[in-house]
């Protein structure tokens, strides 16, 4: 029997979440890394995504945290979606920058987890901090003709 590469299954649910995710893909999201429980996407702050301030919309900074909180708790290739998130804005992002969100675990069992998400801007500045909760609902990420034999 041969054993499961965990990291290439996160890589292979993140690639095939993400050529679904029209969001993500719309707002220019790369997935930068991946590991099991782990994620890391980036963003450029375009025109379109700055408020009356000529600063990031928060929607937008929530967004790119949401979408690295969702393949974090996907890369086990269990279906598994948002039950609650929170987010507290600590610095602007500014438009041109990359904003990057590192979704990291922090607790799963059961049908359930927790994710801790950081966006930081091209200085490490920390823009936003995300805490996600995550249910697991049934059926995998990966249809099973492409899924690794346990």
């Amino acid at each position: 029997m041969q054993a499961i590469d965990e990291n290439q299954l996160a890589w292979d649910c993140a690639r095939h979440l993400f050529d679904r995710d029209k969001a993500s893909r719309a707002m220019g999201m790369e997935i930068v890394e991946m590991a099991p429980g782990y994620a890391k996407l980036s963003m450029v702050l375009r025109p379109d995504m700055v408020n009356g301030y000529d600063i990031a919309h928060g929607g937008m900074i929530f967004s790119l945290a949401d979408s690295a909180f969702a393949f974090a708790c996907n890369s086990y290739n269990h279906s598994t979606v948002a039950q609650g998130c929170s987010i507290d804005f600590v610095n602007p992002g500014k438009l041109g920058e990359r904003l990057e969100a590192t979704a990291e675990q922090r607790a799963r069992g059961g049908r359930t987890g927790l994710y801790d998400v950081t966006v930081v801007g091209p200085q490490q500045q920390i823009v936003a901090y995300f805490r996600g909760k995550s249910y697991q609902i049934r059926g995998h990420v990966l249809p099973a003709a492409a899924a690794p034999a346990p």
